[in-house]
């Protein structure tokens, strides 16, 4: 029961956060044309456009170029990884979608990642440490995560935040301009709070956008552990393998900052505060799953 409701409370969460992330790209907008213009829509209108472009050239990236920058090697048979291939077919089976396209990456820091924007194009990525230093249970849970993320289309979901990151700092940075070439040629019926509250809005929207994203990362992680919970009915064993994975201070060697939201557990090994953070603090998760 308790599965279930986190479940369920994750998928509201996301969706809450998701359409005030929409609702703020629009405010951006309209704040651009509202300060340079004295107009609310057509920036609105603009906003839309420019997060739609970059969400539609950002979703027909290719899961192979993850994978190369990570230097993953494709495993493309049963003969090259038995116990891998075998947890990794038997989990989509229990998530019910096509198995993934799975990789090896030589690293010694237990990792791993999933990729493709839906369960038809997914993939995931293990690092050789990972299959060194946990057990078979431990690492059937962090795969479940994975298939988790593949199912929940979290990838989809990272990928639309992240063009919209995008289209916010285009915002901004085109407000900025537009504002210098447009100065002392204000409609008089702007109101001066409100101006000051779209410049404000406009200053300081890349990093709240920034950290809107940060939070649906955080919050898709939640989802996938207790998904992935509901694929092996071991929570423990999840909750083992993210012990042994966040105690090894040495760095995923292979990742980049750009794959870094991809993996399990923060590959990079970064001390920083739970808001700036792509994952969510360790000992949180393990609690959760420990409840569970």
């Amino acid at each position: 029961m308790i599965l279930y409701k986190q479940i369920e409370r994750n998928k509201r969460n996301t969706v809450f956060i998701v359409a005030g992330f929409v609702l703020f790209v629009l405010a951006v907008g309209a704040s651009l044309t509202y300060l340079t213009a004295g107009d609310y829509y057509s920036g609105m209108i603009l906003a839309g456009i420019i997060g739609g472009i970059y969400t539609i050239m950002m979703l027909l990236s290719s899961t192979n170029v993850v994978m190369k920058m990570n230097h993953a090697k494709h495993i493309k048979s049963k003969n090259d990884d038995p116990f891998l291939w075998n947890t990794v077919e038997n989990l989509a089976m229990a998530a019910r979608i096509p198995m993934p396209q799975i990789y090896i990456i030589n690293d010694n820091s237990p990792n791993a990642f999933a990729t493709g924007t839906s369960p038809q194009k997914g993939a995931v990525a293990v690092t050789t440490g990972l299959m060194r230093r946990l057990n078979r249970e431990e690492i059937e849970g962090v795969l479940a995560h994975e298939v988790a993320h593949i199912r929940n289309f979290d990838i989809r979901l990272a990928t639309i935040a992240i063009a919209l990151v995008s289209a916010v700092a285009i915002l901004s940075d085109l407000g900025a301009r537009l504002m210098f070439f447009s100065r002392g040629n204000r409609n008089k019926q702007q109101h001066p709070a409100v101006l000051i509250l779209a410049l404000l809005l406009l200053v300081l929207a890349p990093i709240v956008a920034t950290l809107i994203r940060l939070a649906i990362s955080r919050n898709r992680e939640y989802l996938a552990d207790a998904s992935a919970v509901e694929l092996t009915r071991n929570p423990l064993a999840l909750a083992s393998a993210l012990r042994k994975i966040t105690a090894i201070d040495a760095p995923v060697q292979e990742a980049s900052s750009t794959s870094a939201p991809l993996y399990f557990a923060d590959p990079l090994k970064k001390k920083v505060t739970n808001l700036f953070s792509t994952h969510p603090i360790p000992q949180e998760r393990i609690k959760r799953l420990e409840l569970m």
